[in-house]
């Protein structure tokens, strides 16, 4: 039970992001001051992270008579080839948050949120057509689910679709976009790499491309001792630091495809927190379509898990 509530905590906590967003530009920050603060902090925390874990690590083999030179040739430093490629493979989370915290100035973040979950139906279509293969029954239905939750769900069955801005609806799409080729590059990038460092070498791939994007200027305006401060921290917690860790302790012992499931998380939090904190209204035909990408999202993984189940009673008899 606790690895199933750890990785829906790390979920959840995704879908409080754009919350925080929408805040701190009410407050007159900008994108890059945002997406900055919330990289700087992460990186710190990830690097802590991974500091404790190299501490906890040397104690553990120190306490079992393991030498220094045994455990270097047991568990190999990462070399620079694989930390520039974990770095690069943390880019496309930069380009997500970019684009994504982007849209939020046109769109509302219950809409926002919605268009990001479309990295699901695009990954199956990045994958279909780098393997040449045709998606299956339960694919097909799947996506149905999504495209028609969709539509339900970002109201354009309720407002029509020339309510909503194209220049937000544009870069939410591309925020799925880059999420997607963040998911199929990241689970390649040196898969052998404790998580620690794995997360601590991406965010500071993501760190140095956002600094030559943006330059950091809020570190020597005065900005960063404001409220940026704080809402940076909580991006950095919320958005860097909680769901790797809690995704690394949790995965690992109850398989991607109930973390797939239990990953949806995020959208309900996101859409609730829009409803409840930014006052966005949200119609029950809207609520409707979330439900109905929910099911989009778990129907894969809920038909794997039948299978593997049916395969399991089939071997015990």
């Amino acid at each position: 039970m606790k690895y199933l509530l750890s990785v829906l905590v790390g979920a959840m906590s995704y879908g409080i992001l754009s919350t925080i967003v929408v805040l701190a530009y009410g407050e007159g920050y900008q994108l890059g001051e945002v997406v900055g603060t919330q990289l700087l902090t992460g990186c710190i925390l990830a690097w802590l992270l991974a500091l404790y874990t190299k501490i906890r690590q040397t104690r553990k083999q120190r306490s079992q008579g393991i030498t220094p030179a045994a455990a270097r040739q047991a568990s190999p430093a990462l070399t620079w080839k694989q930390r520039i490629l974990l770095m690069l493979a943390g880019a496309p989370t930069v380009v997500t948050g970019l684009v994504y915290y982007q849209s939020l100035r046109y769109i509302p973040a219950s809409l926002a949120i919605i268009l990001l979950f479309q990295f699901t139906w695009i990954s199956v279509l990045i994958q279909a057509v780098s393997k040449r293969q045709r998606p299956d029954k339960v694919t097909l239905l799947t996506l149905l689910l999504l495209f028609g939750g969709t539509l339900l769900a970002a109201g354009i069955m309720d407002k029509g679709a020339a309510h909503f801005n194209v220049l937000g609806l544009a870069l939410g799409l591309l925020s799925a976009v880059s999420y997607s080729m963040f998911i199929i590059f990241s689970g390649k990038a040196v898969p052998s790499a404790h998580p620690a460092y794995r997360s601590a070498w991406m965010v500071t791939g993501g760190l140095l491309l956002l600094c030559i994007l943006f330059p950091p200027y809020f570190l020597f305006n005065g900005l960063l001792w404001g409220q940026l401060l704080l809402f940076g921290f909580l991006l950095g917690l919320f958005g860097a630091f909680i769901p790797p860790v809690l995704f690394a302790i949790g995965v690992p012992h109850i398989g991607g495809g109930m973390a797939g499931i239990l990953g949806a998380a995020e959208l309900p939090v996101a859409v609730l927190l829009s409803s409840f904190v930014l006052h966005e209204q949200v119609s029950g035909l809207q609520w409707t379509g979330v439900v109905l990408v929910l099911l989009g999202v778990m129907l894969p993984e809920l038909y794997k898990l039948r299978w593997r189940m049916a395969d399991t009673e089939a071997s015990q008899a």
